[in-house]
């Protein structure tokens, strides 16, 4: 803390103010002049400043740059027997100005992420296009729309998929055939059925496993 800046602290017993006399409670604001001498924020001229609590960096940063007089608020804290700031007194001003800045900033920051929301939901529907490509490509007897809804599930955000895998993203052929087969489990076998019969994954996997190839050999003819 700089020495000479101004100090304001919240007072932990009472006393009077040397200067205007008045009684001072417990928990009033005072700086401190001369031998020991007290005065209220009054006496002392600094009654026109208004309080910036401690916690926002950016606020508190920019109110300091546009404020010409401050002063650092502190009290004294029993437990760690030191005083430790709270806040500052600044200009209404510079305080107002400060904060007109910092919401500049969020909304700025607000657009910015909306722009890049919105530049990544257009990258994923591309990879979503091209991996529904791509199964076209390699599956040419796929029924009509079944690519792109098995894109959509397996390319689905957040979700751990195979089409979230850096193989996929290279639209690598087992990764799409992984979610090719994916989806024939589910949609052209008894699978689910056999799950909730209390069948294990395993075992349901091995006895469809048939049918999936024969899909796959089907899907995989030229049309």
């Amino acid at each position: 803390m700089d020495a000479t800046q101004l100090k304001v602290f919240i007072a932990s017993r009472e006393s009077k103010c040397d200067e205007c006399r008045q009684e001072l409670g417990r928990h009033s604001w005072i700086t401190l002049a001369g031998e020991n001498k007290v005065l209220c924020l009054s006496c002392a001229d600094l009654d026109h400043l208004v309080f910036l609590p401690s916690g926002d960096a950016a606020l508190t940063r920019r109110a300091q740059k546009h404020s010409k007089l401050m002063a650092v608020v502190l009290q004294w804290s029993r437990s760690r027997k030191r005083y430790e700031r709270q806040g500052l007194l600044v200009e209404e001003e510079a305080l107002a100005q400060a904060e007109a800045e910092c919401l500049a900033d969020s909304e700025a920051r607000a657009k910015r992420r909306e722009r890049n929301e919105a530049k990544l939901a257009e990258l994923d529907r591309r990879y979503i296009e091209s991996f529904a490509q791509r199964i076209r490509e390699l599956f040419p007897a796929c029924p009509k729309g079944r690519e792109q809804r098995i894109a959509e599930h397996a390319c689905l955000k957040y979700s751990g998929r195979v089409g979230r895998s850096s193989e996929a993203k290279r639209l690598d052929e087992e990764a799409i055939t992984l979610a090719v087969v994916a989806h024939i489990r589910h949609e052209e076998t008894q699978y689910d059925d056999l799950l909730l019969q209390g069948i294990d994954r395993r075992s349901a996997r091995y006895e469809v496993e048939e049918k999936v190839e024969k899909v796959l050999d089907k899907w995989r003819k030229p049309g």
